[in-house]
């Protein structure tokens, strides 16, 4: 399909409104409750009905941001989400053309209304534009925006989203796979030439951990610390626990700890670990804790033994930052 093509069969589709969608369930004070817990939200205008009824509102009211929940269709199959409507064709003519990755970018919500328990809502929605094809990070995309109208019982719009996605070639992507590709073939190769013996498991890196992992791969225990309230984290994450800030740095560690606990796997044998394999959680004298393997010929494991990191490559080109007896 030409470029020319498929922008005609593109505008074809904009315009067009998807089937209404009725919610699953009327607004419901259950569903508030849990969806407070699960953001933090503690105002109490949303789950006490005493303070709510002293309110300007009169009783419970459900968070505004929260409208999409009353809609959601629940754990179905992935092609019944978008249903057989506009945007489901969208996706399909952008999916043959190349452009088979998704992200969202932008959401913009109007409201007119709180919801109250009992309300039933209903969704309407229409592929409003799409765009020409940009030149993006991830790759050449297309813009899709949507225009939602959620509705009452009553027919009556309590809300208006607008909702942008970038349906891009994963350029990026492409190349990994290709080099991932090679790699495979090549270890087939090998492995076809001469057997060998198993491998360790390689550590997942991402871009919250890849810090630490790096610090290994010059010796150094790197701890991640929050540039804010200062707490030391382990395993790293995207935000701090203790006040949610996203800004995050890193300490260098000792190395030096404590073992707090430990356990020996005798059973069922795993390629390529030695057993008994001992496994220690380590608290560390900046009081993070962090679970590593334990290394001695001569000693055996206990709680609040002092132990200190050993940086060891266990096959060429794997270092972990072990543990051993600090005396």
């Amino acid at each position: 399909m030409t470029d020319a093509e498929l922008r005609k069969r593109l505008d074809a589709v904009v315009g067009q409104k998807d089937k209404p969608s009725v919610g699953r369930d009327p607004v419901n004070q259950p569903m508030i409750r849990h969806w407070c817990d699960a953001v933090g939200d503690r105002n109490p205008v949303y789950t006490d009905p005493e303070f709510a009824a002293r309110s300007v509102h009169g009783g419970i009211v459900a968070p505004p941001t929260m409208v999409q929940a009353w809609i959601m269709l629940g754990l179905v199959p992935p092609e019944q989400r978008l249903g057989g409507g506009p945007l489901r064709e969208v996706m399909t003519l952008l999916d043959a053309a190349g452009y088979t990755s998704v992200v969202a970018t932008n959401c913009q919500q109007e409201y007119r209304r709180y919801l109250v328990p009992g309300d039933l809502i209903t969704i309407t929605s229409e592929v409003s534009s799409i765009s020409d094809e940009k030149q993006t990070a991830l790759g050449a995309g297309r813009f899709v925006d949507q225009v939602m109208v959620y509705t009452d019982q009553r027919g009556e719009e309590v809300c208006r989203q607008r909702w942008r996605i970038l349906k891009f070639k994963p350029r990026q992507l492409a190349q990994q796979q290709q080099v991932q590709q090679q790699a495979q073939q090549q270890q087939q190769q090998q492995a076809a030439a001469s057997p060998r013996a198993p491998r360790r498991p390689k550590p997942s890196i991402s871009h919250d951990n890849a810090f630490f992992w790096e610090g290994v791969e010059q010796r150094e225990l790197r701890i991640q610390r929050c540039k804010r309230c200062k707490k030391l984290q382990h395993p790293p994450g995207p935000m701090c626990p203790q006040c949610h800030s996203l800004e995050l740095d890193y300490v260098r560690a000792s190395g030096r700890g404590k073992v707090f606990s430990y356990v020996v796997a005798h059973h069922p044998p795993v390629p390529p670990f030695q057993y008994p394999h001992v496994i220690v959680l380590v608290e560390l004298e900046e009081g993070t804790r962090l679970v590593s393997h334990f290394v001695s010929h001569d000693t055996e494991a206990q709680v609040g033994m002092p132990v200190v990191v050993a940086f060891t490559e266990v096959e060429p080109g794997l270092v972990l930052p072990l543990f051993r007896p600090a005396a």
